[in-house]
């Protein structure tokens, strides 16, 4: 089984990840930042429909702040949504502010409202962290996902990620009679394969949603990441697998009853051929990220010398020994994927 041993480190944007954040359009100037939001006077608990705690508090600022961070959440949400186009923040309103009292970072969800037809939608605010940034960038080259969210300064506003998520989808759709099994354990070993090449942590059921769509007469799933806060810090290996996680048994168990050894393959060669896809047509942006990623501290040295010999170990391939950083590892994990499917098309002519 997998687990966190302690709570992660904050690892503070240096001055290189900067540069790439302003290069590729993630980085700008926002009116408020975290610490403005943090400052509430009062907070109550926050209930589901069912009237069960939710571990979130919505929180209420003091009458002489209110409107300077309201208009100001606004202004973070037309730049995340809309480029900056703040003509349309007139038809929005902050609806609730809620704090995560149970997360290691604290993160803020805002709901906000479109009074133009009393549509709504949220985003999060939270504290800037390198390893979170390292994350979200990695799944938007990397993934079938594009990510939205921007930096200012110590403070990061992400998008949110639709979908149900992953332990609510265990409990109350796996026994489903319209459930397409084998299609949605076929989404989770990709899925599990992403996330252990490009060494995203702590999949277990509750940091990633399952978006069910239906296409004719079948349903097709995808697994999407909700949380990057373990993006390359942990240095097990068995992190970075959901497979080890045990909130995810019952997809695990799943499976084993609908699929074969050689499926299983076939699925996990499926998408590292995707990932070098998508490797091969990025350009210069990966490089870019993976070598300021080689350079930064964004983990325990311990963790890195750890994960290196694991990953030596499991890929008998002694080329991770002289991996000095996380972001080493990223990189070499990367290229062995590309050398892989290169000598897989090498062997099919």
């Amino acid at each position: 089984m997998a687990f966190i041993s302690r709570k992660k480190n904050i690892y503070p944007i240096n001055q290189d990840l900067r540069k790439y954040l302003i290069k590729y359009g993630r980085e700008i100037k926002l009116p408020i930042h975290y610490d403005d939001i943090a400052q509430f006077d009062n907070a109550i608990t926050l209930y589901d429909k069912e009237g069960k705690d939710t571990l979130w508090e919505t929180v209420f600022y003091p009458p002489h702040r209110i409107d300077e961070i309201y208009r100001g959440l606004k202004v973070m949400y037309v730049e995340l949504k809309i480029g900056g186009d703040l003509s349309v923040a007139r038809h929005l309103t902050v609806d609730r502010v809620d704090l995560c009292v149970y997360a290691n970072t604290r993160p803020f969800r805002v709901r906000i409202v479109n009074t133009l037809n009393d549509n709504f939608d949220y985003f999060y605010i939270k504290r800037a962290d390198a390893s979170r940034i390292y994350g979200l960038e990695l799944e938007h080259i990397l993934s079938p996902n594009r990510i939205s969210y921007i930096s200012s300064g110590d403070t990061v506003v992400e998008e949110h990620i639709a979908g149900v998520p992953g332990n609510q989808f265990i409990k109350n759709h796996l026994k489903d009679k319209h459930l397409n099994s084998i299609r949605l354990v076929k989404e989770f070993v990709k899925f599990n394969e992403r996330c252990f090449v490009r060494l995203l942590g702590d999949m277990h059921s509750s940091n990633f949603v399952i978006i069910a769509t239906q296409d004719f007469d079948e349903i097709h799933y995808r697994i999407r990441a909700i949380d990057f806060d373990q993006q390359s810090y942990e240095g097990k290996k068995t992190v970075f697998l959901p497979q080890y996680f045990k909130q995810n048994n019952p997809i695990i168990e799943l499976g084993y009853s609908r699929l074969s050894p050689e499926s299983v393959h076939q699925y996990q060669s499926e998408e590292k051929s995707m990932i070098a896809s998508r490797l091969n047509t990025t350009g210069n942006r990966i490089f870019a990220l993976t070598d300021v990623m080689a350079d930064d501290d964004i983990a325990p040295f311990e963790n890195v010398m750890h994960l290196r010999n694991q990953l030596a170990n499991h890929y008998e391939n002694s080329v991770f020994y002289g991996c000095e950083s996380m972001g080493d590892i990223v990189k070499e994990s990367l290229r062995l994927v590309l050398r892989e499917v290169e000598e897989y098309h090498r062997n099919i002519r």
